[in-house]
């Protein structure tokens, strides 16, 4: 097979895909997925060899024999095939064993140090690496890593945009912050862009709505982590699926020809996971309160104090109607609103009078 130097062609209607499992776990699991992928549009096999992990003691890779593995990928499926590099050791492992195309993931590229360290180990070495962006929303440290690669030679780098760590619950692994990757491809359209829906989503039922907002937004292509039973992957289980899923995805996957209006959508779409992470935080603190409603009602019934004290609620309502009217918000709805969470913790605190 002849090397790789430059990226598979893409088209609007025939995206980059790249997929395969997050870790490369054993022989076994390493080829049976790639025999299933062969089958489909996917163009590089992906497998995580060295695994960065956030806390020790995890699975943290199966380390340089997963290299072996991937050869026989390529042997016996005429797959690319690529991995994830983090130091000089790591680079000159996978130029060793053929690897067709590496990339550096989030918490590299946050760290300029390390870019440049594989920079240097790919010198007068041709080769397409993908840089993650950062896990920070930085486009500037993002298109920094790029561009160490290009003075190291390497002609044809490549963009993943795989979300950003959130700083509070949100419904995504990482958010998508949709205007990084236009930010980047604003100042370099000239380089390959793919999105990586398998880590802003982190759970495999969000990948659909993900990618196609990613096609739709003009980028090239997809990585898509694939293993052949997902449930017991060795890490990121909840955001793998099976080739047969892929499949379907992909069948069903169309990439818009309308990038401002699919930009519209992204935004609603991040607007209503705002919407979702307010309401979990509201289900949340409902369900602290009537927990502190029930300790209330144990209270009185251990001092035989009356369940409904009418001047309090009286006193509260008044104060909530006071707190709507600062904050804009209709009284009327508030106090509705407040009745009914008062009643549902009458109606808990008389139940437990009760037994």
């Amino acid at each position: 097979m002849e090397k790789m130097t430059t990226w598979p062609t893409n088209t609007k209607e025939q995206p980059l895909i790249i997929a395969g499992p997050c870790s490369a776990e054993t022989e076994e699991q390493v080829m049976a997925v790639a025999h299933q992928l062969k089958a489909t549009d996917v163009s590089i096999y992906r497998a995580g060899i060295w695994k960065p992990r956030t806390r020790p003691g995890l699975f943290e890779g199966i380390g340089t024999q997963g290299l072996v593995w991937l050869q026989r990928v390529k042997e016996e499926t005429g797959l690319r095939v690529a991995t994830e590099v983090a130091n000089k050791d790591h680079v000159q492992e996978c130029l060793k064993h053929g690897i067709d195309v590496l990339w550096i993931g989030a918490r590299t590229t946050a760290n300029p140090f390390a870019v440049q360290e594989i920079a240097d180990a790919l010198q007068g070495v041709d080769i397409p690496v993908l840089v993650k962006n950062p896990v920070n929303p930085d486009v500037n440290l993002w298109l920094g890593a790029i561009e160490r690669l290009e003075k190291a030679g390497i002609s044809n780098p490549g963009a993943i945009h795989r979300g950003i760590s959130p700083l509070g619950k949100s419904i995504y692994r990482n958010n998508p912050e949709w205007q990084m990757p236009l930010a980047l491809k604003a100042q370099r359209p000239d380089i390959l862009l793919i999105n990586d829906p398998s880590h802003i989503a982190g759970n495999r039922q969000l990948l659909a709505g993900i990618a196609e907002t990613a096609l739709g937004l003009d980028m090239d292509g997809l990585m898509i982590e694939t293993h052949i039973n997902p449930d017991a992957a060795w890490s990121d289980a909840a955001q793998q699926i099976t080739p047969k899923t892929l499949l379907g995805l992909l069948a069903k996957l169309k990439a818009k020809n309308q990038p401002t209006d699919t930009l519209a959508m992204a935004d609603l779409n991040n607007m209503r996971s705002s919407i979702d992470y307010i309401d979990e935080q509201l289900i949340d603190l409902l369900s602290y309160r009537m927990q502190v409603a029930t300790e209330i009602g144990q209270y009185k019934k251990r001092h035989g104090m009356a369940i409904m004290q009418e001047e309090r609620w009286a006193e509260l309502l008044t104060k909530h109607a006071s707190q709507a009217a600062s904050r804009n918000l209709n009284g009327e709805f508030v106090t509705q609103l407040f009745n009914s969470i008062h009643q549902e913790s009458v109606n808990s605190q008389n139940q437990l009078s009760r037994k």
